[in-house]
């Protein structure tokens, strides 16, 4: 798979990108996995969830870098654009993610602490989307030193999984950083949305295009569907929990 990126993109953020979120991908895999093993499932049942997860990862990832690949992505002569359908998609893929049973399987099977942890992962992606910015690649006000604070939920995820793993803060510990957690992921795409360029609520000079070409179709593809699933699972272990 070349490094195709956007002309002012490094080789390390392109292939820092693609394997974050390869290793997005193969986490999930590994969870669906645990889950299956923690539930007592045979290993008949836990082979078919993980080669089903593992084949729809793959196909997920395939058709989103074919489609900034091919350039369907970055139409903006097209009315509506079809950029506009992945945060439709994202939506309707996350929730069925959540909710269904996939979703039932991996809140039955994993502990709440290690869906609240698994979203440490934020923390390395906002330095990498800083390290965008810095490279002119992403806009400035999609990074935590502009109005993204989505770090701090990549910073608090794994204290707070420990914590509660210990028994410490207990549920409203729980509900308050799920809520924190949704509210800055909200914040960035939002930030995001009108900063595209059927918006450009920042000006001209600050667009957002770079996730429009490969990888950086994985940003919103594959970790911001990742992080809304996990904040919509930790809501249904909690909800359960009751």
């Amino acid at each position: 798979m070349p490094l195709v990126g956007i002309p002012d993109a490094s080789r390390f953020l392109t292939g820092s990108f693609m394997a974050m979120a390869v290793g997005l991908a193969v986490l999930l895999v590994i969870g669906v996995d645990l889950a299956g093993r923690r539930l007592r499932e045979s290993p008949r049942t836990r082979r078919r969830w993980t080669i089903l997860t593992s084949v729809g990862a793959g196909m997920w990832l395939g058709v989103t870098w074919a489609a900034a690949e091919t350039g369907q992505l970055s139409r903006l002569d097209l009315t509506p654009p079809p950029f506009a359908a992945l945060p439709v998609a994202l939506v309707v893929l996350g929730a069925l993610m959540a909710f269904t049973r996939f979703g039932t399987r991996l809140v039955d099977g994993l502990p709440l602490a290690a869906l609240i942890g698994a979203q440490a992962f934020r923390f390395p992606l906002e330095l990498l989307m800083h390290h965008a910015y810095r490279e002119g690649v992403m806009p400035y006000q999609m990074s935590y030193s502009g109005w993204n604070f989505d770090i701090v939920t990549g910073l608090t995820a794994l204290p707070v999984a420990w914590a509660i793993h210990r028994g410490i803060g207990g549920r409203r510990l729980a509900i308050a950083w799920n809520v924190m957690g949704s509210l800055l992921l909200l914040n960035i795409v939002v930030i995001a949305v009108v900063s595209m360029p059927v918006v450009g609520m920042f000006g001209p000079d600050l667009l957002n295009t770079w996730v429009m070409f490969p990888p950086f179709v994985w940003l919103p593809a594959v970790m911001v569907l990742m992080a809304f699933t996990g904040h919509l699972l930790v809501a249904r272990a909690l909800r359960q929990g009751t």
